[in-house]
């Protein structure tokens, strides 16, 4: 299918209009679609765009406009408000100006505050077996707390079959 405007090039562009129940169609090559007033090529949608949009969300009060003004990362002069703007941040020291705003945000996108990564499929087993021995250091730590000492008891004894098997594969 030709252009409808130019009659020269493959029309790569096909849009649809629908105005007061009349459809519409248009064919257009690349170039005269990028002419053509009607139609935007830039996408207003971008990952920072919705990331940044979340951080007002997952607040328990709307962010104070003088927070947005005044705090800046003392590293790199980042603002809070450029962040909003970029959705990324200018350094590491920046997590830690922002890290009122930030953690909701990150706790709610990830589940978690803290970043677990990705675990190589053959060489992950050491490292699954001592997550799962950290994780159940703590839940022993919970239960103790709790008074919880058959439970406690319990990951007391797994936590050792554990360490046994990760003596065995050291």
């Amino acid at each position: 299918m030709l252009c409808e405007k130019c009659k020269q090039n493959k029309a790569t562009v096909h849009v649809t209009k629908i105005q007061n129940n009349s459809k519409m169609e248009v064919h257009l090559c690349e170039e005269c679609a990028r002419k053509s007033e009607d139609m935007s090529f830039e996408n207003p949608f971008t990952i920072n765009n919705f990331l940044t949009g979340l951080l007002d969300s997952v607040q328990s009060s709307p962010i104070k406009v003088d927070y947005i003004k005044t705090t800046t990362c003392s590293k790199c002069g980042m603002s809070y408000g450029k962040f909003k703007q970029l959705g990324r941040l200018g350094c590491s020291d920046c997590y830690k100006t922002f890290n009122e705003k930030l953690m909701p945000l990150i706790k709610n996108v990830h589940g978690s505050q803290q970043h677990t990564g990705k675990i190589p499929k053959k060489e992950g087993s050491v490292i699954r077996l001592k997550r799962d021995i950290m994780n159940m250091r703590k839940d022993l730590r919970r239960a103790i707390d709790k008074e919880e000492f058959e439970r406690a008891a319990q990951l007391r004894d797994k936590i050792k079959l554990l360490e046994k098997d990760l003596e065995i594969d050291n």
